[in-house]
């Protein structure tokens, strides 16, 4: 076994091998050592969270990480995510949906994690990377030395097992990929609680589960082209919760519920039966489905208080955290592969500018302060927000927002390849500050109309392909964009944001005369509104 390498990373899961399989793309001749507790190759449909990706995660496995062959020769294609305003009710034909009637051209993947994970460890020792699978870290130790000085270059030190043989292995770099035990977290003392109180539960079927098949409806079924919503990422959707559907291409489907834990709490939900009884009162069809399935039941798990952060993910001193070793939001709109994506992306710039001799605490600094600010901005669309998903005439407003700021402005940053790029991001803060600002006047906005609204249900499909402008910022999230370009591309989705933010607030005065938009509309630009992003919406 080494005994040094450049790189130790602690975990070999999804955060661990891809940062792996990146650095090894990025520096061929990186020594790189992965340590992974399980014993490979895992289960297919193995129980892990982070089976539907979103643009971001997707662009980064199949794009930056070189997968697309086997995300679409192995995986599913997302159908988009798709909404059910179905609390309490007998079918979803009868209810508001919001999602996209074919889709939309950036793609997106459902993820059988086993299937994924058994081909990145393949992928990473193929480029070079050493994976020890079946192995127990028993300690390690951190150098505090700074980077300037001399005789750093192996100083952390892991002790880990294997079998009945104990290894120790010093490395330049170490790596907390190690997810919830937050190893280096946990010795450091960098845990950091955050106000959004949610619990999940979730489990995987050994069968298909196609909404499909729960209607009869021969215009509702022909509504969709091709008429596949059970390759979509279905929720369905009520006051405090919701509920995902995720088909897995082992055949399995996985299942979960999240709630706010101050509406739905954890001991009502907290086993299968639990569950099953919770959905008989809040999704009947579901739970029918489930209890004539409930032989192909897989496994359950539940998390309490699911969501935190961390004080610090990156160390001039080489060490850092990637995925849930750090920070975890919320499974709504997928972001865990996303901060996946961005944070290995910063670790490697570090790593690749401490090769080239370059002082790392500046740029260590400022990409925590980027990262961190990701982080909280991401938050604030969860918190105290779950009331609005039982609205169905908030939500989908709610979600053409953060899908416009998400392709709009994040997409931007990483599909461009931007992320660490210091001078074009500060010729840009403003717009960045500027969309950041409004973002969190609108989220505190849309919670105070969803609050007074009528929450009408009418049985429409609201198709998010209907929206010439929305299916066009999806498109050019792949456009080849030189610094003009991008600073143009971020300067125009500022500005759709602050159209789309006028005609919200117009639309939710026009039902709810006395709500009061002087917050957002303080941050609009004089005339501003007046557009018609949202016509498929209408009432």
């Amino acid at each position: 076994m080494p005994q040094r390498a450049d790189v130790v990373i602690m975990g070999g899961g999804l955060a661990g091998l891809t940062l792996a399989l990146q650095l090894r793309r990025r520096m061929p001749h990186l020594e790189i050592v992965v340590l992974e507790r399980r014993a490979h190759p895992v289960p297919v449909a193995i129980h892990k969270v982070g089976e539907s990706s979103v643009e971001i995660g997707a662009h980064y496995f199949g794009t930056v990480l070189g997968l697309e062959s086997h995300l679409r020769s192995q995986q599913l294609r997302k159908f988009g995510f798709r909404f059910f305003f179905s609390d309490r009710a007998q079918s979803l034909d009868g209810v508001t949906e919001l999602g996209t009637s074919r889709y939309l051209s950036t793609p997106t993947w459902q993820i059988d994690r086993g299937l994924f994970e058994n081909h990145l460890a393949q992928a990473a020792a193929a480029a070079g990377a050493v994976f020890l699978d079946d192995t127990l870290i028993e300690d390690f130790a951190l150098d505090g030395a700074p980077v300037s000085v001399a005789g750093t270059a192996h100083a952390h030190q892991v002790r880990y097992r294997r079998g009945d043989v104990e290894e120790r292995i010093c490395c330049r770099w170490l790596i907390d990929a190690s997810g919830r035990a937050g190893l280096i977290k946990e010795r450091l003392g960098l845990q950091q609680a955050n106000a959004h109180d949610a619990n999940s539960v979730w489990f995987r079927i050994g069968a298909r589960i196609d909404v499909n098949s729960w209607s009869r409806d021969a215009g509702w079924l022909a509504r969709c082209e091709p008429p596949d919503r059970w390759l979509s990422t279905n929720h369905l959707v009520g006051e405090g919760y919701w509920v995902w559907l995720i088909p897995l291409a082992s055949g399995s489907h996985s299942v979960g519920i999240v709630a706010d834990a101050r509406r739905h709490p954890l001991k009502s939900m907290s086993s299968f039966e639990r569950a099953l009884q919770w959905l008989q009162a809040h999704q009947p069809r579901l739970a029918a489905e489930l209890a004539a399935r409930r032989g192909a039941l897989q496994d359950f798990r539940f998390l309490r208080n699911f969501s935190y952060g961390c004080r610090q993910v990156f160390s001039a001193a080489r060490w850092a955290l990637t995925g849930e070793a750090g920070v975890f939001l919320d499974p709504f709109y997928s972001p865990g592969s996303d901060f996946i994506a961005i944070g290995n992306t910063y670790i490697t710039e570090l790593i690749e500018r401490d090769l080239r001799g370059e002082p790392l605490a500046p740029h260590a600094r400022l990409y925590e302060q980027l990262f961190q600010s990701f982080y909280r901005n991401t938050l604030s669309l969860y918190l105290d927000q779950y009331d609005i998903f039982g609205d169905p005439e908030v939500l989908p407003v709610k979600v053409f927002w953060d899908y416009t700021y998400y392709w709009g402005v994040l997409c931007q940053l990483f599909f461009q390849n931007r992320l660490a790029d210091v001078a074009i991001l500060g010729r840009v803060r403003g717009e960045l500050a500027a969309t950041q600002a409004l973002n969190g006047a609108m989220q505190r906005f849309l919670r105070e109309w969803s609050r007074v609204g009528t929450r009408r249900n009418p049985a429409v499909l609201i198709d998010q392909a209907g929206l010439d402008w929305f299916v066009e910022l999806n498109r050019g999230l792949r456009d080849p964009l030189d610094d003009a370009g991008f600073e143009a591309r971020v300067r125009g989705g500022c500005v759709q944001l602050q159209a789309l933010a006028a005609e919200i607030c117009e639309r939710a005065l026009a039902r709810c005369p006395h709500l009061d938009a002087g917050a957002v509309r303080a941050l609009l630009p004089a005339g501003a509104g007046g557009g018609a992003m949202l016509v498929s919406l209408a009432a």
